[in-house]
């Protein structure tokens, strides 16, 4: 514990220099920006600056991205509860009160009440971060090939149930997709050509960041010009800044929030909106004025904006400490650190025990960051709703080209990037999760590496794979959720549900 707080401390004092105070509020502000703007989500920002910073120093780069990452998700809030269209997709559940507290008058307090839950659930997050993804590396140390192939099961498993909860199909549909694609080039023990067809290019496999920038770049593109245009709140006259009354009467609120934040980003692919979901869920099942919610309540806002807050440390320890991303942003931030020379996973506490820390204080840093560009620069960033779609998505197109070429200079990535955004965009009107098809992407190497290691290792016997204790445990979890997501068996849960009901 001690020795955690030291590692903390000396990170806060290393990021006291004005190049990395500098590059914390640029950061922080840009991602601020790109949250607002409706189409520009966390995931995006995060792999077109990914492809802008990979020749940065390792901890330069890093830490724009953790601050670009909390800026993004926090600034959806504004387009929310001004526009009613969440920034991001963790930001849906703000806009059920944010707008229409907005509609009376009240847009400043709302703001200024997001900005608050905002910063507490990041520093309670953060507080989980410093504490259980020590002792969740040190416990992933035991784990095997065997637990690694059944946990990146799990992770689209899980994220396709959660993603899709009404047709789980399709996000199980989505999340297998992405495995596929994974599967795309030469496989990792003895770099043996699949699904090449001869080409040389497909040998290489489909890169990361290029289908990322595909998916959430190019498809956003083309989601966002087919829209509507929007009109804004254009103006926020009442006071940002809420009475610390106020906010104090929240405190149940703000903890469960945080603390369910927190555990919606460990659960793989799932991720910052289902932390608002489902803190703003508890948050209307617990008031005394339940009628409230929907219609402007501070409660419910508060509770949204502090469980996507609180999730995304909480979808970075599993990526610190499993090298298993717990959001679609958390996944491409993986991706980043594998660029950088980081390797998370079990061994990092042996390898850079400090480097938990370290991103920790990063946090901290853009939690202070959204805190006071959210309270002083209110008025100066709504100008940035004012952005005509016609002039802003061609410069984000020229982003997505840019960057998917930059990485391996292949123009082959740009047209991976054209296809994967021409899927995504027919995904996304076929009402399919996008979530569970990044995930699989990511956890698809993992997946085939650690199937193929473990059956070297067990002379190619599965047993290892369903008598381990570990092992046991997550394939009859993922057995089980399987299960449950079947027609049949939902069906018979809603009719109980419906009896009970009466």
């Amino acid at each position: 514990m001690f020795e955690g707080l030291q590692f903390f401390l000396e990170a806060i004092y290393s990021l006291l220099t004005w190049n990395a105070l500098f590059s914390i509020l640029w950061a922080t502000l840009l991602g601020i920006v790109i949250g607002m703007l409706p189409g520009l989500t966390a995931t995006l920002g995060l792999a077109l600056m990914t492809t802008l910073t990979f020749k940065l120093a390792a901890g330069d780069a890093i830490l724009i991205l953790i601050c670009l990452y909390v800026g993004a998700i926090y600034g959806g809030s504004r387009s929310a509860i001004l526009l009613n269209i969440p920034g991001t997709p963790a930001n849906a559940a703000t806009a059920l009160d944010g707008f229409p507290l907005a509609r009376k008058g009240l847009a400043g307090k709302a703001m200024g009440i997001a900005t608050t839950g905002s910063v507490l659930g990041t520093i309670i997050g953060m507080f989980f971060l410093a504490i259980f993804a020590p002792l969740l590396a040190e416990a992933a140390l035991k784990f095997q090939s065997y637990e690694f192939f059944w946990l990146a099961v799990f992770g689209v498993v899980i994220s396709g149930r959660l993603t899709a909860f009404d047709d789980p199909l399709k996000g199980w549909i989505s999340g297998f997709l992405g495995l596929l694609v994974a599967m795309v080039g030469q496989e990792g023990i003895h770099a043996y050509a699949r699904f090449s067809y001869g080409s040389t290019d497909l040998a290489g496999g489909f890169g990361l960041l290029p289908v990322l920038v595909g998916i959430f770049g190019f498809t956003e593109v083309l989601v966002v010009m087919k829209d509507p245009v929007y009109e804004a709140v254009k103006n926020a006259s009442d006071s940002v800044i809420p009475k610390v009354k106020e906010v104090a009467q929240y405190w149940f609120n703000i903890i469960r929030s945080g603390i369910v934040g927190t555990l919606m980003g460990l659960v793989p692919g799932v991720g910052e909106d289902m932390g608002a979901w489902v803190s703003y869920a508890l948050a209307r099942n617990s008031s005394k004025e339940k009628e409230e919610f929907g219609k402007g309540s501070v409660a419910g806002l508060m509770a949204a904006e502090t469980g996507n807050s609180a999730a995304v440390p909480g979808a970075i320890i599993p990526v610190l400490t499993l090298a298993i991303p717990g959001s679609a942003p958390a996944a491409v931030l993986l991706a980043a650190l594998f660029i950088h020379g980081v390797r998370p996973g079990p061994l990092i506490m042996i390898e850079t025990p400090s480097f938990i820390y370290e991103i920790t204080a990063m946090i901290f840093f853009a939690s202070l960051a959204i805190l006071m560009f959210g309270l002083l620069l209110t008025k100066p960033l709504l100008l940035v709703l004012r952005v005509p779609h016609i002039r802003l998505m061609p410069v984000i197109f020229v982003l997505c080209a840019i960057g998917s070429f930059a990485i391996a200079s292949r123009t082959f990535d740009i047209w991976v990037m054209l296809g994967f955004g021409v899927i995504g965009l027919i995904l996304r009107e076929l009402k399919f999760p996008m979530a569970p098809l990044i995930l699989g992407v990511v956890l698809g190497p993992i997946l085939d590496l650690n199937l193929r290691r473990g059956l070297v290792l067990s002379d190619g016997s599965l047993m290892p794979f369903l008598t381990r204790p570990i092992s046991l445990i997550l394939w009859l979890t993922i057995f089980i959720t399987f299960l449950l997501g079947t027609p049949p068996v939902m069906k018979a849960f809603r009719t109980l549900g419906k009896r009970f009901s009466r």
